[in-house]
């Protein structure tokens, strides 16, 4: 037995087993009830009226309660009922069934109440027609019709004595009662069984109908509910990637405001502090400063004017693209606040042959913030300046500085941009960018960058565009 808080089982139509089975059960229990209640209160109603005679003619009276007549028949109704409870399983060969016992009740025993012996098989009909497809019902409808038929013309046929009158005359007597009981029996259940399915359908199909409407509405307005979302991702996609290019173009201004601002302003913050010592002492020294304090003002301006110029739509600008043979000039302006050296260690191919323009603006930048941090924190210490290109297959860039023997001018709280954007530029075209303190206290930044292409054997013959 199946524990009581087990799921019912269902079938097709998503009726519950246990349901159904009550169903069957009432309505067996009900046919039966209504049957042997009209066969025990139709004697009764009969006993009042002695001169009512039965109508098929059968003689006078309904069969007394108990007797042989009324206790066959009253197994015959109790059985058809019984045996609607298979209706379900199988309604065709319950509906022959229930057709045929009245045939063998007949054979033994007459009753004027054999008639309700029809009200078994009008709720058989009915139960079948409910579940069977009429194209598959009719041969069983029309065995049921041909079995009533022949059950009540061999109850009229004895109760009557229609045979006492000619075999020819009793037996069309008898067909056409049988055929009036058929009717009854089975063609008009058959007719309201059919419309009241028919409409029930019908219902069923409005209903799938709204249910499919109701389902496309559903599904249309899920779409666009989807293509929303879709919409706003993308939106707040393409809203990221202009954040991504505004964060990456700000890193780039700040990049070159600091390598211009620190390079040229370094400068002239160390300048104005010597002249500011010689104004007194050595006045032609201090004219000579303030005159390299100007140069370097102007240049500063300059460079700023050419970046102003490229976030600019609406002018024209000045372009200039910084090489490593630029790091000549950037040595002989660095020269005029300390001590500088350079040295260029050529190979057999161009200076920086097979470095790009972007990988060489990054040297020249890498040199120009080195120089500047030289001369803000290691005032008076010697530098040196390298260029390595002996390698065929990379060019390294050094800045050595030694230990300051004069006070550094200092830099603002918000210093480390300067190492931040050496990095920055480094990773962006690929390259090894190492910095830090020497054993002797000073300290020194390397750049190796790799050649994008070898250098050709033929190209020995040039001489570089630097020398030492």
């Amino acid at each position: 037995m199946a524990p009581a808080d087990a799921p019912d089982r269902r079938d097709a139509r998503g009726v519950p087993t246990r349901r159904r089975r009550w169903t069957d059960l009432l309505v067996a229990t009900g046919t039966a009830v209504v049957t042997l209640g009209l066969l025990l209160g139709l004697p009764p109603l009969d006993a009042m009226d002695p001169d009512t005679t039965d109508t098929m003619g059968a003689g006078p009276g309904f069969p007394d309660v108990g007797g042989t007549a009324w206790t066959l028949l009253a197994i015959t109704l109790v059985a058809q009922s019984a045996l609607l409870l298979g209706a379900r399983r199988a309604p065709r060969s319950v509906l022959l069934a229930v057709g045929a016992l009245p045939i063998l009740l007949a054979l033994v025993s007459t009753s004027a109440a054999f008639g309700l012996t029809a009200l078994p098989v009008v709720v058989a009909v009915v139960l079948a027609t409910l579940r069977v497809p009429l194209p598959r019902l009719w041969p069983a409808v029309a065995g049921s019709a041909v079995l009533v038929a022949v059950g009540t013309g061999i109850t009229w046929a004895h109760g009557s004595g229609a045979m006492r009158s000619g075999v020819v005359s009793g037996l069309g007597a008898s067909a056409g009662q049988g055929v009036l009981q058929a009717v009854g029996a089975v063609g008009l259940p058959l007719v309201v069984t059919l419309i009241v399915r028919s409409r029930r359908e019908l219902r069923a199909a409005r209903r799938a109908e709204s249910d499919a409407r109701t389902a496309a509405a559903d599904a249309r307005t899920a779409a666009a509910d989807a293509r929303t979302a879709e919409a706003a991702a993308l939106a707040r996609e393409q809203d990221a990637r202009v954040e991504a290019a505004v964060s990456r173009e700000r890193a780039a201004m700040a990049r070159e405001l600091h390598d211009i601002a620190a390079h040229h302003l370094s400068g002239i913050a160390l300048m104005s502090a010597v002249v500011d010592r010689q104004i007194d002492t050595d006045p032609d020294g201090a004219h000579e400063g303030v005159r390299q304090v100007r140069e370097q003002s102007t240049a500063v301006l300059e460079d700023l004017r050419r970046l102003v110029g490229l976030l600019r739509d609406d002018t024209p600008a000045e372009t200039v693209v910084e090489t490593v043979a630029g790091i000549v000039d950037l040595v002989e302006a660095a020269r005029t606040r300390s001590a500088v050296e350079l040295t260029v260690q050529p190979g057999d191919h161009p200076l920086a042959d097979g470095i790009g323009p972007l990988t060489q603006l990054v040297a020249y930048r890498t040199v120009q913030e080195a120089l500047a941090n030289v001369a803000l924190h290691a005032a008076g210490a010697p530098c040196r300046v390298t260029v390595d290109d002996r390698d065929p297959d990379q060019l390294t860039v050094r800045v050595e500085n030694g230990v300051p023997t004069a006070p550094s001018v200092g830099s603002s709280p918000s210093g480390g941009n300067g190492l931040r954007g050496m990095r920055e530029r480094a990773e962006l075209v690929g390259a090894r960018l190492q910095v830090g303190p020497t054993g002797d206290g000073g300290w020194t930044v390397e750049l190796v960058t790799a050649r994008e292409a070898r250098p050709d054997a033929d190209t020995s013959a040039h001489a570089p565009e630097v020398a030492g």
